[in-house]
C-alpha cells in the first residue's frame, strides 16, 4: 500500500520554510545595516585619529628642535661659569628636563595613536568585508526565496530539491554564528586585553607625571614595548585568521615549520615527531588540526612555564592523532568549570574545534606535573 503524499502539509512545510527564510533575510539585513553604520562611526573616527596623529607629529618635531636648542644652551651655560651663574645653570637644566619630559610624553600619545590607527584600518577592513558576506547571504536567500515562491507547483516532485534548500539556509546561518563566535573570542583573548593594558599603563604614567616625573621615561620605554608586543600578538592573530602556508604546503610540513619557528621565536626547547604515512587530508580537517596546536602552544607559551614542549602526530588510514606534551606548572582540569569564561577561550576554542570534526579531545594535568592535551580526528 503506497501512502498518499500531504500536498496541504507540504504546503504548510514550505510556508515555514518561505517565513522562515525571510526572517533570516531580516536578520541578515539587520547585520548588514549595523555594519554600515559601524563601518562610517569607524571611518570619521579613523579621519580624526589621522589628522590628530599628524597634528601630534607636527608638534613634537617642533617641541623637539626646542628640546634641542634648550640642550645646546645647556651645554653652553655649563662650559662658561664666568659668564652665567649657578641660578642659570640650573633654570637652563630644569627647562632641558621638562622640554625632554614633554617630548618623551607627546611621543608615547603618537605611539597610542599610530596603534589605534591601525586597529582602527584593520577594524575598517573586517567591517567592510563583513558588510559584503551579509550582502551575498542576503542576495542567495533572496535567490531561494524566489526558487521557491516560484516553484510552489507540482511539490510531490521537487520535494527532494525543497529539502536541499532548507538544509542549505540551515547551514549559512549555522555557519555564519560559528564564524562569529571563533572571530569574538580570537579578538577578546588578543587585541581587547592588549588595548586594555595599554589605556591601564597610560593612566598610570599620566598620575606618575604628577608625582614622580623622573621616572615616566622609564614607563614610557615600558609602554612602547608593550605597545611593540600588542603589535606582534595582532599581527600574529590575522596571521592565524587563515594559515595561508597550508594552502602549500601539506599539514605535516606546515606544522614542522610552525614548530621551528615558534622555537626560534621564544628560544624554547620544543619537539615535533610525525609516524605514519603522509596524505593529505580534508582542507577543514587539516586548518582545525593546525590551530588546535596554534592554540595549545600559544597556552603554553602564556600559562605553563615549560622548558620541554612535544608535539607528535600520528597518521593512519582511519584517524589522526595528535599529542601536545609539556613539562610545565601543569593544573587541575576539574577546576575549569570554576573559572571564568575568558581564561578558557583557548581550551573551549579547541575542544569545539575537535567536536565539530566528531572527534576526541582529552586532557591531562596537575599542578608540578606538566600538561598533556590528547586529540584523535576519523579520517
Amino acid at each position: 500500500m503506497k501512502i498518499l503524499f500531504d500536498a496541504a502539509l507540504l504546503d504548510k512545510i514550505i510556508n515555514e520554510i518561505l517565513l522562515y527564510i525571510q526572517k533570516s533575510q531580516e536578520q541578515v539585513y539587520d547585520i548588514a545595516e549595523n555594519t554600515r553604520i559601524e563601518y562610517v562611526r569607524v571611518k570619521d573616527e579613523l579621519e580624526d585619529v589621522r589628522k590628530t596623529v599628524l597634528q601630534l607629529i607636527d608638534r613634537v618635531d617642533k617641541l623637539y628642535a626646542r628640546e634641542k636648542r634648550a640642550r645646546l644652551h645647556l651645554m653652553e651655560v655649563s662650559r662658561d661659569f664666568n659668564r652665567y651663574t649657578e641660578a642659570d645653570i640650573k633654570r637652563a637644566y630644569e627647562r632641558a628636563q621638562q622640554l625632554q619630559l614633554e617630548v618623551a610624553g607627546l611621543q608615547g600619545q603618537e605611539q597610542l595613536l599610530r596603534y589605534k590607527r591601525d586597529n582602527l584600518e584593520k577594524n575598517l577592513r573586517s567591517l567592510q568585508e563583513t558588510q559584503k558576506r551579509a550582502e551575498n547571504i542576503m542576495s542567495h536567500l533572496g535567490v531561494v526565496s524566489q526558487y521557491l515562491s516560484k516553484h510552489m507547483e507540482n511539490l510531490s516532485t521537487r520535494i527532494g530539491e525543497i529539502m536541499l534548500i532548507q538544509q542549505l539556509g540551515i547551514n549559512i546561518i549555522r555557519a555564519q554564528e560559528e564564524e562569529r563566535k571563533r572571530v569574538a573570542r580570537e579578538i577578546h583573548d588578543g587585541p581587547a586585553q592588549l588595548l586594555a593594558n595599554i589605556v591601564m599603563r597610560a593612566e598610570y604614567i599620566l598620575k606618575l607625571m604628577e608625582v614622580e616625573p623622573q621616572n615616566v621615561r622609564t614607563e614610557l620605554v615600558r609602554l612602547q614595548e608593550l605597545v611593540r608586543q600588542s603589535l606582534q600578538d595582532v599581527r600574529k592573530i590575522i596571521f592565524d585568521l587563515r594559515p595561508m602556508v597550508l594552502d602549500d604546503l601539506r599539514l605535516v610540513p606546515a606544522l614542522n615549520r610552525y614548530v621551528e619557528d615558534y622555537r626560534n621565536q621564544h628560544k624554547q626547547n620544543i619537539e615535533f615527531v610525525f609516524f605514519g604515512k603522509q596524505a593529505r587530508l580534508n582542507p577543514a580537517t587539516e586548518v582545525a588540526l593546525f590551530r588546535v596546536v596554534q592554540e595549545a602552544l600559544s597556552n603554553v607559551r602564556k600559562h605553563a612555564k615549560a622548558k620541554n614542549i612535544l608535539v607528535k602526530m600520528e597518521q593512519l588510514n582511519d584517524k589522526v592523532t595528535i599529542l601536545i606534551k609539556d613539562d610545565g606548572i601543569g593544573f587541575n582540569p576539574e577546576n575549569l568549570e570554576h573559572h571564568s569564561q575568558r581564561e578558557c577561550y583557548g581550551l573551549i576554542n579547541m575542544r569545539e574545534r575537535v567536536q565539530i570534526l566528531k572527534g576526541e579531545y582529552k586532557i591531562m594535568s596537575a599542578p608540578g606535573k606538566g600538561t598533556m592535551i590528547t586529540l584523535t580526528i576519523p579520517v
